[in-house]
């Protein structure tokens, strides 16, 4: 090919996409173009996303309200049994699937007969959880109830990290940060919170620093531990404990390595990262070693899609030490008003996504968290976005056909027209934008979700018990089934 083709060959290419982006841009929501008043330093855009909305939602105009939904409505879906014990059948409108988290329900039920044991959450979420809301009150009415301390995971950095109160952290700028929402191929593998992270400034020191918050249970960094990859280079790091200082070498032989800063509970320390600059560093973990743990891996922007990147024997290397028996995906809030109410491909992407979750985390459950509602303005009055309930049920299936449990948000918080009231009512519970809670709706938010996951376990409990007590009943009657054989045969014999 000669030059002068080449270069009008590429320049139509370059034609071509400017005109896509022009016509694509204009079904996108305004918050992803920002005006020039936006701080949009933090933002990320989740590509993933928008590759499937490209690729998939313009094909499919107009609602995915159909004949088969409504049939779908009212069909009974039954359970098989799990350990002996089946919950109830229900209905595509009522489904929650407690059957399907029957392994978490029973790591709960042994944490109660053993203080001792301990039970792990993971929950990703988009800018909903993000600065720990929710998950923070999800977190406290566990600990509460069956015990445990700590905040969990918590990021080298984090867009959230100046206005989360669960643990206060700071850290320098030269951090190099690779996320999975915008990068498909990391030179090293993201790490179980869609991200990895370089001390890539070989000149300036790089560091982290973190302080335990006031929340009732995580006012100790516990157990404090760094994780990180994979290198064919070692590095060190001096960790600052108050006036004393201790060097630690990074030895980076396998996919997940641990390091633990010390034992016990400390209210602060500094990390300075020496030489490290070829190391994948994921995060800290912070926790008593008993009770519950929920790690909070939220992003602003994800759709959930980018977790089908997610590398599985890395997951798995990280899953060996922090044993995780509940994975919650909370997302919808980037989803919403792409152009169409079809959410097929959302539901297919997301089905991938739940799938690699098994693969990472073997045997663990599953719970999914719908969108909440949003309102939008029609004929100058706030309604619920008409796109709220078409992306509800898209995730209700996915929930369904992955075997996985699921938390109606829309319905839990009211409905229809439910937003416009948690924004309007003294005091408010959410944000102007008709799509965010605030801290206190984020509070009761996140009781309503505890209050829905702990009815799926107190069902469970009475259901195990009564089994319990019909293994036992049938064990009588056998024992005296025997011992009538006996008695008689002792008769014959004398």
């Amino acid at each position: 090919m000669n030059t002068k083709s080449y270069f009008f060959q590429s320049f139509a290419i370059v034609a071509l996409a400017f005109i896509a982006f022009i016509g694509f841009k204009q079904i996108l929501p305004d918050k992803i173009f920002p005006d020039s008043k936006v701080d949009s330093k933090n933002v990320l855009i989740d590509s993933l996303l928008l590759e499937s909305v490209a690729n998939d939602s313009l094909a499919l105009k107009g609602d995915s309200i159909s004949e088969s939904e409504k049939k779908e409505a009212g069909e009974k879906i039954t359970f098989d049994a799990a350990e002996g014990v089946e919950f109830p059948s229900e209905t595509f409108d009522n489904y929650k699937g407690y059957q399907y988290l029957i392994s978490f329900y029973e790591k709960l039920y042994q944490l109660e007969k053993n203080p001792q044991a301990k039970v792990r959450i993971a929950y990703y979420g988009d800018s909903m959880t993000d600065g720990d809301l929710i998950v923070q009150d999800v977190r406290s009415n566990y600990q509460e109830r069956f015990g445990g301390n700590g905040v969990g995971f918590v990021s080298i950095t984090s867009e959230s990290a100046a206005s989360r109160g669960s643990v206060k952290s700071s850290y320098s700028k030269n951090w190099k940060t690779l996320s999975y929402l915008n990068i498909k191929n990391p030179i090293s593998p993201f790490g179980v919170n869609g991200h990895v992270f370089f001390a890539n400034d070989k000149v300036n020191t790089t560091w982290v620093q973190y302080e335990a918050g006031l929340n009732k249970y995580a006012t100790t960094l516990d157990n404090p531990t760094l994780y990180y990859g994979r290198s064919s280079k070692k590095g060190s790091v001096n960790f600052i404990i108050g006036k004393d200082t201790l060097r630690k070498t990074l030895v980076p032989n396998n996919l997940i390595n641990t390091l633990k800063v010390s034992s016990g509970s400390i209210k602060a320390f500094k990390a300075n990262f020496i030489h490290a600059d070829s190391i994948p560093i994921y995060g800290f973990n912070f926790d008593n070693g008993i009770g519950v743990h929920v790690d909070n891996f939220s992003q602003r922007g994800n759709s959930g899609l980018p977790i089908s990147m997610f590398n599985a024997n890395v997951m798995k290397g990280f899953n060996n030490s922090l044993k995780y028996d509940l994975v919650i995906l909370h997302y919808g809030t980037n989803v919403l008003n792409y152009g169409t109410k079809n959410y097929s491909w959302y539901q297919r992407g997301m089905t991938k996504a739940v799938n690699k979750i098994k693969e990472s985390f073997p045997g663990v459950s599953i719970l999914i968290i719908s969108t909440a509602d949003k309102s939008t303005k029609y004929d100058m009055e706030m309604k619920t976005d008409s796109a709220v309930v078409p992306l509800m049920k898209a995730q209700k299936r996915y929930a369904l056909e992955t075997e996985s449990g699921f938390v109606n948000l829309y319905t839990l918080m009211g409905g229809d027209g439910s937003m416009v009231k948690w924004v309007d009512e003294s005091p408010a519970k959410a944000n102007k934008d008709y799509t965010h809670f605030n801290q206190r709706g984020a509070k009761a938010i996140g009781k309503l979700l505890y209050d829905q996951l702990n009815k799926g376990y107190e069902q469970y409990k009475a259901l195990r018990e009564n089994r319990e007590t019909d293994v036992n009943k049938r064990k009588a009657v056998r024992k005296t089934n025997t011992d009538s054989v006996s008695v008689k045969n002792d008769s014959v014999n004398d």
